[in-house]
């Protein structure tokens, strides 16, 4: 309708005069289902009018012009409703995607956090506070340096204490209640918002080893949905990535419980959780693997035991070697899989993963993984020769221990076949009972099989059968000639 537009000015203007109750309310929600439609969107992305929304909001101070500055900055989204601030929020959230106010809104939704979390009160809208700030750091890259200045940092963490509800028993030790009710939807959902921001202002910065203990927590702890849990912890591992190697220690460095999964004396809970996410993911869903197979891998790399512990649930003492290392539902078969996987950043990031695992020997690398899977990774790396890794990137150092085979592998080993990585049977031996002549004359037609292939190479025809490779190429020549002599055809016509 063309009078869309006029009745959201109108709106707007009306908003300045600070209307109360169900008033306000009937008037943002009018709004809010005006944005829906491009077309009116031209009065709602004035200076006036996101200042207007930002006021309601309690997100800015900054006066309103008296003059509309037309500008049109970006597309509507479509929130849940809810009180009268986070209506002005959720509005901001759907106008805003690039405008000279960024500055002023980011302060406004820093001090409106901080006041929030100073207060004994109940915090109103702060899941679309979080959301806006996500959006205004991942659009513009000086905001997150802006905000990191500010206090980001600390302030986020303090979101994510307060959502998990955090408490500190150490210096970098949260206490884990099993008793302690399950994380809300709501809660969790705000942790999310948080790790997300946290990502975007320190993925190339140092962080404090404190931040890590809270995201050892968010690992660790339990949620009222099972969604919600993994969408935590999938933003953790994301956040964990970002941190230095140094600060991964804080994940194993606490004491043990009676029931704690140990290597050697270190706590592997999170570790073992860890694994258990990537488990799950192995079977749901594949694109977001490779965040923790990274972490996995760092981890490994940068602590001992962790690598220790991983290495006895993912690649145990090898005992059968009756299938082949891709097939069957083991953790080791499933992320063989993943080697020949289409996705080139994936199968990259499981073969690193077991690489890592064989403390980046290619004797035991061929072992576990067959050498027809352990191919690219080698061939990657310049050791198709077999010759064993000698530095890494990260510059790693692993003890020479010896991989001592079992007794079972040892009765076995003379007859696997490497490539496959799999005991095949014994075939019968095609020369058996045949004559000298007869063995002779086969050479002979050998080499008079591998004359003609130099000269006339062979290749699969379209129904998978071997013919010389010229036929295929002029039947090539004949169909490119067709589709020509079709093409002109057609631009004649």
């Amino acid at each position: 309708c063309r009078f869309k537009p006029a009745l959201a000015a109108v709106l707007i203007r009306f908003l300045q005069t600070q209307p109360q109750g169900r008033v306000l309310k009937a008037c943002l929600r009018s709004l809010r289902i005006l944005s829906r439609d491009k077309k009116v969107l031209g009065p709602l992305i004035t200076d006036r009018a996101l200042l207007t929304l930002a006021h309601l909001g309690g997100i800015s101070h900054a006066p309103v012009p008296k003059e509309d500055t037309d500008v049109f900055w970006g597309t509507p989204y479509s929130l849940k409703q809810n009180r009268n601030a986070i209506f002005a929020c959720h509005m901001l959230f759907c106008l805003l995607s690039n405008c000279l106010l960024f500055f002023s809104l980011l302060c406004g939704l820093t001090e409106k956090l901080n006041k929030e979390f100073q207060s004994a009160s109940s915090p109103c809208g702060q899941f679309y506070a979080l959301r806006l700030m996500f959006l205004l750091t991942a659009l513009r890259p000086e905001l997150r340096a802006q905000l990191k200045q500010e206090g980001g940092v600390p302030l986020l963490t303090t979101v994510l204490e307060k959502s998990l509800s955090v408490q500190w028993k150490e210096q970098y030790e949260v206490v884990l209640n099993p008793t302690a009710p399950p994380i809300s939807v709501e809660d969790s959902q705000q942790a999310q918002e948080a790790l997300k921001i946290l990502f975007n202002i320190t993925h190339n910065a140092s962080l404090y080893r404190h931040l890590a203990a809270v995201l050892r927590h968010c690992l660790m702890v339990s949620c009222e949905e099972e969604e919600a849990a993994d969408e935590l912890k999938g933003h953790a591992v994301n956040m964990l990535s970002a941190l230095p190697l140094s600060c991964l220690d804080v994940l194993v460095s606490v004491p043990l419980a009676p029931d704690s999964h140990q290597m050697n004396g270190a706590n592997m809970d999170c570790v073992h959780n860890l694994l258990m996410y990537m488990e799950r993911k192995l079977e749901q869903v594949k694109e977001r693997l490779t965040p923790v197979l990274n972490l996995l891998t760092e981890c490994s790399r940068a602590h001992r035991d962790t690598r220790h512990y991983l290495r006895q649930q993912i690649l145990p003492p090898l005992r059968d070697a009756s299938t082949k290392p891709e097939e069957g539902k083991t953790m080791r078969n499933r992320l063989v899989r993943l080697m020949t996987n289409l996705d080139t950043e994936l199968k990259h990031c499981a073969a690193d993963l077991l690489f890592v695992l064989c403390k980046e020997s290619v004797r035991r690398f061929v072992k576990y993984t067959g050498y027809g899977n352990a191919a690219g990774l080698l061939a990657t790396r310049g050791l198709l020769g077999g010759q064993r890794s000698k530095a890494t990137s990260s510059g790693t150092q692993y003890s020479s221990g010896s991989d001592s085979d079992t007794e079972e592998y040892r009765q076995i080993k003379d007859r696997v076949n490497p490539v496959t990585g799999q005991v095949e049977e014994e075939q019968p031996d095609p020369m058996e009972g045949m004559t000298e002549e007869e063995k002779e004359e086969e050479a002979h037609r050998l080499i008079s099989l591998f004359n003609k292939l130099s000269k006339d190479p062979m290749a699969l025809n379209e129904e998978g059968q071997l013919v010389p490779l010229s036929e295929l190429r002029d039947l090539s020549m004949e169909e490119t000639k067709s589709e020509e002599e079709h093409d002109d055809l057609e631009n004649v016509e």
